[in-house]
């Protein structure tokens, strides 16, 4: 009997970002973080996702904690792994479009300071949005780009346009390409099918990133390796399930003794989880960790409406008395989305429709109140849609305005030189600015912070090389 050829997935490790940034609200401390990372430096992932998405906003925000130093420290732990952070295209870590020159810098400055695999993604699956951050990408020679597909379902997303936007990424210059299952829409044959037809139209190696949200993504995950995903994304187990991934651990047994071994550790794995684990019961007593996210929400795939986005929606309705309008917000976000141009839903357009449909139900009347992001995104300032809006809706929101049919960013000027003269009181490392560009507000209270207590950026780890590109 011929030997089956031996093809071990890869994994990469979530919880140091999108594990606690799905059930947590992005709560973990870089001091709760530090005294494991000796030990997940052993275990031999791909990579361990631990910066960008929510944690920069978050850090600053809510931990009085610079993003940056904190990258830092995970650079200095882990001598053998690679760094992964998620990066939203032309939005960066926000939530608007920056200029060009922003985007560069703060790619240029990621990698200085520690990253070597960056994944980007648009929110409306728009490549022009992700030029930039992956030209930008390439330029360094240390740095792998990912390229990210939001994976949704409408008629548009059919195996023709997954195939044909995954070709245009390799075209476009990306060393491998994630599918991207925020919302954990992907059921297990739908995976098989995806990720098999996948294959056949692109060289680059495929990574999935799904959440456990309806309860599928474990099954998926098995039968997207077996059609030859190369790399999956997990969580070791105290911060898996629920709104975040399926358990490292789980996934390692899973594929032990098949051509897919990962050849990981399970006692070394055992180990990390139960570090993981008081610290996990420390925000379930806090009530940071909601029991909640922890279940199955069927929900998810009748209206697919990933786990934020539903616990944004009932904190939406419970601050407007008006809990008992659950159910109409639920069905009316597919039908915001269809005239929104069928989106995927994630940051930002997941709020954007989120938002809308909670405001259709309460005044009654549909597009009666337009909050400024839903006009953004009709005038075209995210990019382009997979399907055309609804005229009469745009109409009813954009009035007699043009909108933009270019890339967004073409019609932002540079505005690196404006950010270094609103930061320069405050300034103490060339990454101030970037953070400062992001969040002006949550920089300014945070440097104010810094200053208050009288600590200082460590300069002799800071990274002093890497200057702007070239306006």
């Amino acid at each position: 009997m011929a030997e089956i050829e031996k093809k071990p997935v890869q994994i990469v490790e979530t919880v140091l970002r999108d594990a606690h940034q799905s059930l947590v609200a992005t709560r973990m401390t870089t001091e709760q973080m530090l005294p494991i990372i000796d030990k997940m430096d052993k275990v031999g992932y791909r990579a361990v996702e631990c910066w960008g998405g929510a944690t920069f906003d978050a850090s600053l925000r809510f931990l009085h904690e610079d993003p940056w130093e904190r990258l830092r420290k995970f650079k200095a732990g882990f001598k053998n792994t690679k760094l992964q952070m998620l990066f939203r295209g032309q939005n960066i870590l926000g939530y608007n479009h920056y200029a060009d020159d922003v985007v560069e810098y703060f790619v240029q400055k990621s990698v200085a300071n520690g990253i070597d695999i960056i994944r980007i993604f648009d929110a409306l699956n728009d490549i022009r949005n992700l030029k930039t951050a992956v030209n930008a990408a390439n330029k360094e020679k240390n740095a792998e780009v990912q390229i990210a597909l939001c994976y949704t379902l409408g008629d548009a997303y059919t195996l023709d346009y997954w195939k044909d936007i995954a070709k245009r990424i390799e075209d476009m210059g990306a060393d491998s390409l994630c599918v991207k299952d925020m919302a954990g829409l992907l059921t297990p044959y739908a995976a098989q099918e995806l990720i098999g037809s996948l294959k056949e139209s692109t060289k680059l190696p495929i990574e999935l990133h799904t959440h456990y949200t309806a309860g599928l993504a474990s099954m998926s995950l098995l039968k997207a390796v077996e059609s030859g995903c190369d790399i999956i994304d997990t969580a070791i187990s105290p911060f898996a399930l629920g709104t975040s991934q399926p358990a490292t651990e789980v996934m390692v047994e899973t594929f032990k003794g098949t051509p897919y071994d990962t050849g990981l550790d399970i006692n070394l794995l055992s180990e990390i989880a139960d570090y993981f684990r008081p610290i996990r019961e420390e925000f379930l007593k806090s009530g940071l960790l909601n029991p909640k996210v922890l279940g199955v929400n069927i929900n998810t795939l009748k209206y697919q409406v990933p786990g934020g986005m539903l616990s944004n929606l009932i904190n939406q309705l419970k601050e407007a008395g008006k809990e008992d309008k659950y159910r109409e917000v639920l069905e009316e976000i597919p039908r915001v989305r269809k005239d929104f141009g069928e989106p995927p839903l994630v940051t930002p357009s997941s709020q954007i429709v989120g938002t809308q449909a909670v405001m259709n139900v309460l005044s009654g009347e549909r597009y009666k109140i337009v909050p400024k992001e839903s006009k953004k995104i009709m005038l075209g300032e995210f990019g382009q849609t997979i399907k055309s809006f609804n005229k009469e809706v745009q109409k009813k929101i954009i009035g007699d305005e043009k909108p933009i049919t270019c890339r967004p960013a073409d019609l932002i000027k540079p505005q690196l030189p404006e950010f270094e003269k609103k930061v320069a009181k405050w300034k103490q490392q060339d990454e101030d600015v970037l953070t400062y560009a992001l969040f002006p507000k949550v920089a300014e209270e945070f440097f104010e912070y810094r200053e208050a207590q009288k600590t200082k950026v460590d300069m002799t780890k800071a990274n002093k090389e890497a200057g702007a590109y070239p306006v």
